[in-house]
């Protein structure tokens, strides 16, 4: 019964690792007026759960650019007895999220994720795949952007970003869902060493530097953060990454800080969201729907990592 539920809810391997589905929608949008998506404040609009990392990736980005004033942003909640996301106020005469994609696309049959970017204009999906949004956010808005001279994903930077995204993405950002999801012991138990030896050199490479890529935030911290966030109050339990807390790092705890004091990041962090959506939604996982009282997090304490080069926020 319980695989029976899990094969419903996470797509396995034959070995039983969790597999994430692609994306289906990966236009662009573009700064340039000939493009189909061309940028422009007020046409586009963000559709997140506050509970999902990857949507908290496009907030995080989104906050630190400026860009709150140019996309605006609808939230979904989880409702297992709708079978996925709904709105909370609806949201082109729809009540769910499924209604909307099959209003907009019909005939689509995919999986209904968030987070989505799509255009109010042309009434479509442009992307919903959260590593190309954030890419889009940073680059193509800045006509629109308070920050428009924070780069987050520099050319020079790129290759650096890049390897470290590889190295993530697998083993921590899906890493947490692949030992959370995995339907056989040893499914799960390499998942957990790949996420802890990542972890580990994270660790190490945060000792010498404040950020992945030297002294000023990238892309990758912000795919890595929004994992950081969930780890000690999710993932640590429910999904059994529980060798180690983040707090038990020295320097990640600290880095964790560190990204969470930028401007307008906290703003887009919604813990109790986070707890309420995991615990009450993921059945198989947790099926009485117990949502823990703790951990205390004190995310505002002192972070420490002031002797790396100052951030270049202006």
């Amino acid at each position: 019964m319980w695989h029976l539920m899990m094969s419903q809810m996470a797509p396995r391997s034959p070995s039983g690792e969790y597999v994430r589905p692609e994306s289906a929608f990966r236009s662009e949008i573009k700064s340039h007026q000939d493009s189909p998506y061309p940028a422009a404040a007020g046409r586009y609009r963000l559709i997140v759960g506050m509970g999902c990392p990857w949507a908290h990736r496009t907030l995080v980005v989104r906050a630190l650019k400026g860009l709150e004033d140019a996309i605006a942003v609808t939230r979904v909640v989880p409702a297992p007895e709708a079978g996925g996301w709904v709105f909370e106020q609806p949201e082109e005469g729809c009540s769910s999220l499924r209604q909307f994609y099959q209003q907009l696309h019909p005939g689509y049959q995919g999986r209904c994720t968030v987070p989505v970017l799509w255009d109010t204009e042309t009434r479509t999906i442009v992307n919903n795949e959260s590593a190309e949004i954030i890419v889009m956010l940073n680059a193509e808005f800045n006509a629109f952007a308070q920050r428009p001279d924070l780069d987050l994903y520099p050319a020079e930077l790129q290759t650096q970003i890049e390897q470290w995204n590889q190295k993530i993405y697998p083993a921590v950002n899906n890493g947490v869902y692949r030992c959370g999801f995995a339907q056989t012991q040893a499914a799960y138990v390499q998942a957990c060493q790949e996420l802890f030896a990542v972890l580990d050199e994270i660790e190490t490479t945060l000792s010498q530097t404040r950020y992945l890529c030297g002294d000023q935030v990238m892309l990758a911290d912000v795919r890595l953060f929004t994992t950081l966030f969930r780890f000690d109050t999710v993932y640590y339990g429910l999904f059994k990454c529980n060798r180690r807390r983040i707090q038990d790092y020295p320097h990640l705890s600290g880095y964790l800080r560190d990204l969470y004091q930028l401007p307008g990041v906290a703003d887009t962090c919604d813990l109790e969201a986070v707890k309420r959506e995991y615990y009450s939604t993921l059945f198989p996982l947790n099926p009485g729907g117990i949502v823990p009282i703790g951990p205390e997090l004190d995310l505002q304490a002192p972070h420490g990592r002031e002797t790396a080069a100052e951030i270049h926020y202006a």
